[in-house]
């Protein structure tokens, strides 16, 4: 997969002809991946609709067929998700997901090409049937459920939090490939390009502003910055694989390929790009959702991703997730089926007094419990927050049982959005733009709609060097409200 999927991988180029031969798309793979596609649709943001859809269907049935899957493209069903993830990847069924996020960061048509045709390449290479058994972060419950699966005791039913809100497709989608699979899905994928007649080269400059946005990301994490990327947990340094891409290309012979630049320019102009607001939105070190006119911050040094039912929280010190349900009785009652929620079958987490509070005018209340785990005894609060007598919000943490107030800011600035607070959260959106005489990448930076890295972003986005000019009537791309 490319977060989860994988955008490129095998030690030695496949070149056409010595690669396994792929298995036609059989009934059974058909059924499962309708089974399946429901629930990947609504754990990854569901399917993102407007002018790219048709666009990308079409590229991505384009790619697919060059698999040998199947020689109709009707059978491949492309779907652009609704999600701010850099993230990508296919199921058995003929299901391929490209996110809306990663579509922004590519800059042609053969680009969004090599990501789909790598994509499809792991499952031609039938690469599922081997997959690793870890499970990776994922969207929804990333770093938190990592924590728990890896260090609570077998015993322990805490665990099991990783698989709430996560359907087995889900997790099927978001299981991490080994390094030889990576590569060979990237071989299969230049192969691909060159029969659809595209430029191959594309992989590797995909990879490239892979590999910047990385590092940027990475500069990032030292402050209240998302998460790394889905892809980047999972995938092969994508730095390391630039040049290798750029070498399998070159072996294939092909020259001249399309790259169709203002076509996939054209239609990703006006996409959406980070958070929905619909879903929320994460801008700096504060969650803010429009809708449920509700807000957080975190503590500094501290990240946010926001999955579609969850935000989850991480930091050196602690894990936290909030999310919410109905309200079915009293606060007592709702940290108590939240505990029994993480205790599973189980259902042994015993926690101390529930404590009742009030937070920014909200009724709330608490109760920490102490879990053993692997690496020690952690502790787990539960912090809830009634917003109406029918809704309540929650955050569930892990924390140091030497210091469970890591958090304490974080719960204490939960509050109510006002109605001009919530109208005024505008989502972001990729615009393209013509360049006129005159203008340098500082111009367009200045456009920008953050308040740090702009230029950094601006030149990732648009593939550009420290070195770049811009010429007159250059198409480029920038993120605005």
């Amino acid at each position: 997969m490319f977060q989860a999927a994988a955008l490129l991988a095998c030690a030695s180029l496949a070149l056409p002809g010595t690669a396994q031969q792929p298995q036609s798309i059989s009934a059974r793979d058909k059924q499962q991946g309708a089974q399946a596609h429901p629930e990947l649709l609504q754990e990854f943001g569901g399917a993102y609709s407007g002018s790219p859809v048709p666009y990308v269907t079409r590229v991505g049935q384009k790619i697919a067929v060059q698999s040998g899957l199947s020689n109709s493209q009707s059978d491949f069903t492309i779907t652009l998700l609704n999600s701010p993830v850099n993230n990508a990847f296919a199921i058995p069924g003929g299901y391929v997901y490209v996110t809306r996020q990663l579509m922004a960061l590519m800059n042609d048509e053969a680009e969004l090409a090599s990501v789909l045709g790598h994509e499809v390449g792991h499952v031609a290479a039938r690469h599922s049937a081997k997959r690793q058994s870890a499970a990776t972060r994922n969207t929804i419950l990333g770093v938190l459920g990592q924590v728990l699966v890896g260090a609570v005791a077998g015993s322990s039913g805490l665990g099991q939090l990783l698989q709430q809100g996560v359907g087995q497709a889900a997790q099927l989608a978001t299981l991490s490939f080994s390094r030889s699979q990576e590569y060979e899905a990237d071989d299969l994928g230049i192969q691909y390009l060159v029969r659809a007649g595209y430029d191959p080269a594309a992989s590797s400059s995909m990879l490239a502003s892979l590999a910047a946005q990385t590092a940027l990301e990475s500069r990032q994490r030292g402050g209240a910055a998302r998460t790394l990327p889905e892809w980047a947990s999972t995938h092969p340094d994508p730095a390391s694989r630039v040049t290798r891409a750029l070498n399998q290309a070159r072996k294939t012979g092909a020259t001249g390929g399309a790259r169709n630049r203002d076509a996939f320019l054209t239609a990703l102009n006006g996409v959406l790009y980070d958070d929905d607001p619909r879903q929320g939105i994460v801008d700096g070190n504060s969650f803010r959702h429009p809708d449920l006119k509700l807000m957080f911050t975190v503590p500094q040094g501290y990240s946010m991703a926001n999955g579609t039912t969850a935000v989850s929280v991480s930091g050196s010190n602690g894990q936290a997730q909030f999310s919410g349900g109905a309200l079915n009785g009293s606060l007592d009652s709702y940290i108590d089926s939240v505990f029994r929620g993480l205790g599973g079958q189980s259902g042994n987490i015993g926690y101390g007094q529930i404590q009742r509070t009030q937070v920014n005018g909200l009724d709330a209340a608490y109760a920490i419990a102490r879990a053993n785990t692997q690496s020690g005894e952690v502790a787990v609060t539960v912090f809830a927050y009634q917003f109406d007598p029918r809704t309540a919000y929650h955050f569930v943490a892990i924390t140091p049982v030497s210091n469970p107030g890591i958090f304490n800011t974080m719960y204490r600035s939960v509050r109510r959005l006002n109605a001009a607070e919530a109208s005024a959260i505008k989502p972001r959106r990729v615009q393209v733009v013509t360049v006129q005489a005159g203008q340098t990448p500082q111009t367009f930076a200045a456009r920008m709609a953050y308040p740090d890295y702009r230029l950094e972003r601006f030149m990732i986005l648009n593939a550009l060097q420290a070195n770049s000019r811009l010429n007159p009537g250059q198409r480029v791309k920038i993120v605005t409200y």
